[in-house]
């Protein structure tokens, strides 16, 4: 299943999956978007998260890299009309609509322990911002975000980064949000942070770093040497998570 040995695998909890659930498992799920990517990427997220959902046209580099999703869900508007007519129908879950975005589809629809999302960097701007409302309003779901040279993720109630002393742990609230750190230049005790009004940006390290939030709504931005640390951790059995919003 991805795993290089049988104590990583059984980090991994039982997940029960929910009505709306199109795709779920008690291991980690790869979700590919349509921005950039590339195919090493997409193995490094299968390495962890074998089974392979697509959000509309993340298909078509799901297919570059030889891989068939499992699962196609968002509104198609995206999706060329060649390649949906190469993939097995039963795969295809079109959710027409505005109100909410292909990846915000798609997450909602897959129940795992953890989200590796792969290609929703680069590209345009207002869709990079969309991703970022979306791991806000769904704290329930862990996702983390493999861009080109940083990993993404709201952070968790409690964390450990494996920093090098000089690496870039930056911090960007998406709503009023307080926390404590340790292993950081500047530590976040006592901090109010807030979008309008204080966040972390480029904080180093000063070794290895924890992280304990008090409510979701942080952005944890770090190098991308810390991807399967990271899965490991928000995959976790016995990881602490977020409720789901009111």
């Amino acid at each position: 299943m991805g795993f290089r040995n049988r104590q990583e695998r059984d980090m991994i909890p039982p997940i029960v999956p929910s009505i709306a659930s199109i795709v779920h498992d008690t291991a980690p799920i790869t979700l590919v978007g349509g921005g950039e990517a590339t195919i090493e990427d997409i193995e490094s997220a299968a390495a962890i998260g074998p089974r392979l959902v697509a959000a509309d046209s993340g298909a078509a580099l799901a297919v570059a890299a030889g891989r068939v999703p499992e699962a196609v869900i968002g509104d198609f508007d995206s999706l060329p009309e060649a390649l949906r007519d190469t993939l097995p129908r039963e795969s295809l879950h079109p959710l027409p609509g505005q109100d909410d975005t292909d990846f915000g589809k798609a997450l909602a629809r897959i129940d795992a322990p953890l989200v590796l999302g792969v290609g929703f960097g680069g590209g345009r701007v207002d869709h990079q911002l969309a991703v970022y409302h979306t791991l806000a309003r769904m704290p329930e779901r862990p996702c983390l975000l493999l861009d080109r040279t940083e990993v993404i993720c709201l952070a968790p109630p409690r964390v450990t980064l494996p920093c090098e002393a000089g690496e870039i742990v930056s911090l960007f609230p998406l709503t009023p949000v307080t926390g404590r750190s340790t292993g950081l230049h500047w530590p976040i005790d006592g901090i109010d942070f807030a979008p309008e009004v204080f966040v972390g940006t480029s904080n180093r390290a000063t070794g290895s770093v924890t992280l304990e939030m008090d409510a979701p709504g942080m952005l944890l931005i770090a190098p991308r040497r810390h991807f399967r640390p990271l899965a490991l951790q928000l995959a976790a059995r016995d990881r602490a998570r977020w409720p789901a919003r009111a």
